[in-house]
């Protein structure tokens, strides 16, 4: 039988609830899916309070008394006593904090006798003489047993001490994740047309490298990195290989010849250039990439503006905005131009108003030819 899969968005608010009924959640999913960042991100939910930590516990490195603590004689009283690991937030630590995450990750790669010393830290929030703090949460995470990894079965009574979800690829979750972590514009632009290429795991396949939201970021980060476009091909398919596989490199690395004939999002901007050779970068994945690199370029002068004046909208966001708008709207296809907007005014929540900011021949435009498009944005 299948089980139900749920999305990023879906799981933060999944993970949201069990933070308010104080009840621990075990998260399932493949390899590079995302599951730690997503538990990492909530400290960024003001919601839950100022001040979050999160304390991630890798179990898998444990022994069983690691856990339970180092045993120590109570002269005092003449008897043994366990001295906790500091791992395990303390009564002072959790006091800091309007709430500590304590992150069980890959909890079923802990050998048997660990999760098996795990059951009463989950259930009953003790183990031995330690107890977790009131403010303190419990969630772990693990890849399934067709996920390749180094895991063991969950025994029964640790596993009905969790609530269970199943984490699922969803493009739509990782475009807006990516669009605010200036992913690079050639990978956005490429998945855009691709986006069975985001996730790509085989556990039949014997190749080391292979596309998931993690080896992606990864791939962002070499496509970035200094020199990397003066490199000749061989080399630069030989890095894209090294982390979303062979298949892929080919595909993505012809994807990036055509990118490369596109103007600079910087000449669009500021009017330089307002017509696209129909010749060059015929791919609409290459035209999404131009797309995407204008969206961080327009939020690269937003957010210089708001620091020179806080009046709202400056005039040379303005501009430069209305450069983007007419150059993909004389140049694209209605999906790119509803990308834009998305991206600025939904993604980034930049507060520009199309009756407002934009010339009047683009506002006759997008009302009679993008009006329904625009709803909701």
């Amino acid at each position: 039988m299948s089980q139900i899969t749920i999305s990023p968005k879906q799981l933060v608010r999944s993970a949201i609830r069990a933070i308010h009924t104080n009840q621990p959640l075990m998260i399932w999913g493949g390899p590079g899916l995302g599951k730690s960042d997503i538990i990492q991100g909530l400290q960024h939910i003001r919601s839950l309070g100022k001040r979050i930590r999160i304390m991630d516990l890798r179990l898998a490195l444990f022994e069983p008394t690691d856990l339970r603590g180092f045993p120590f004689l109570d002269q005092a009283n003449g008897l043994m006593k366990w001295a906790p690991p500091s791992e395990l937030p303390s009564a002072e630590v959790a006091a800091k904090y309007d709430l500590v995450i304590l992150f069980l990750d890959e909890l079923n790669s802990a050998s048997p006798s660990v999760q098996a010393a795990a059951y009463q830290l989950v259930l009953n929030r003790r183990i031995g003489e330690y107890v977790l703090p009131d403010n303190v949460r419990i969630f772990a995470a693990g890849n399934g047993a067709g996920h390749m990894g180094v895991t063991y079965r969950m025994p029964a009574p640790l596993a009905n001490r969790f609530r269970h979800v199943h984490l699922e690829v969803s493009y739509d979750d990782w475009q807006e994740w990516a669009l605010n972590h200036n992913v690079h514009p050639d990978i956005i632009g490429y998945l855009s047309s691709k986006k069975h290429n985001l996730y790509k795991f085989d556990p039949l396949t014997a190749s080391e490298a292979f596309a998931t939201p993690r080896s992606w970021s990864f791939l962002s980060k070499v496509l970035y990195s200094p020199g990397f476009d003066d490199t000749d091909s061989y080399e630069q398919r030989a890095e894209i290989a090294s982390a979303v596989g062979e298949g892929i490199s080919l595909d993505f690395t012809e994807h990036r010849r055509f990118a490369a004939f596109l103007p600079h999002p910087e000449d669009v901007l500021s009017g330089k250039v307002t017509k696209l050779d129909n010749k060059v970068a015929k791919e609409i994945s290459a035209r999404c990439s131009l797309v995407v690199s204008m969206c961080y370029e327009l939020n690269s002068i937003y957010k210089s503006s708001q620091k020179e004046s806080d009046k709202g909208i400056s005039p040379k966001f303005v501009a430069a905005f209305n450069n983007a708008v007419r150059f993909s709207y004389e140049n694209f296809q209605p999906e790119l131009v509803i990308v834009l907007f998305k991206t600025v005014m939904q993604d980034y929540k930049i507060d520009i108003s199309v009756r407002k900011h934009l010339q009047a021949d683009l506002v006759q435009v997008m009302s009679d030819k993008y009006a329904k498009y625009l709803t909701g944005v």
